[in-house]
């Protein structure tokens, strides 16, 4: 794993930086953001080995950011947190949206198994020194994990800082076609904007810190 901030490491995957799973250290332990697609659940687990690894926490349950979070949680024997919009899914109450044919293909490739929401954000809470910020649009409970002492920001998938066209290195909206809200998914951006980040550490590229380019999206 590569430590892209003081207690913040980003996993290994087998493509790096394609689709990010995080570990920060809070005051409650180790705790890790997101978890991949299902079939990363084996390399996840003998990468916490040994750590002390106090919670999982989802920006949000998409199947490429949900995937071993059962098989953690259950091997490890500690909660899942996400927002109680997405707590549903999460469960297996509700399918994934939005309901267009290249969500519900990544459903049935990448999703894990339902697993119990022990921790349901609302937003405003705290974990540790990182506060959990709502930003829905993306799906309803997106969150940020957002440290304010540096700026560092875990933002899921508000942006992305890869494309298929385009390569890594460069913010871009996420599609629309992975959006529940096109309109609260620019929302979301001005939320992150407003938080005036200095790192951003996002689902799907390499961490950024182009807050020229935040500020023109956010725009």
């Amino acid at each position: 794993m590569n430590e892209v901030a003081p207690g913040v490491w980003r996993m290994s995957g087998i493509i790096p930086c394609l689709i990010n799973v995080y570990l920060i250290r809070t005051t409650r332990g180790e705790v890790l953001i997101d978890a991949g697609m299902r079939w990363m659940a084996g390399g996840l687990v003998r990468a916490l080995r040994g750590r002390p690894l106090a919670m999982v926490a989802l920006t949000h349950v998409h199947p490429d950011h949900q995937g071993a979070a059962h098989a953690i949680c259950t091997r490890r024997c500690v909660p899942l947190a996400c927002h109680e919009a997405d707590a549903d899914v999460m469960e297996g109450r509700r399918r994934v949206g939005p309901p267009t044919w290249l969500v519900s293909l990544a459903d049935m490739a990448w999703s894990g198994p339902a697993h119990p929401v022990s921790v349901r954000w609302k937003g405003g809470e705290s974990l540790g020194e990182w506060e959990v910020i709502h930003a829905p649009g993306h799906t309803a409970g997106h969150v940020i994990y957002f440290r304010r002492s540096d700026g560092v920001a875990v933002a899921g998938d508000v942006l992305r800082n890869a494309s298929l066209r385009g390569g890594f290195g460069r913010l871009a909206h996420t599609p629309d076609a992975f959006n529940e809200s096109p309109a609260g998914a620019r929302q979301a951006v001005r939320i992150l904007h407003g938080l005036r980040p200095s790192l951003l550490c996002l689902g799907h590229g390499p961490p950024s810190r182009d807050v020229d380019r935040l500020a023109r999206l956010a725009g």
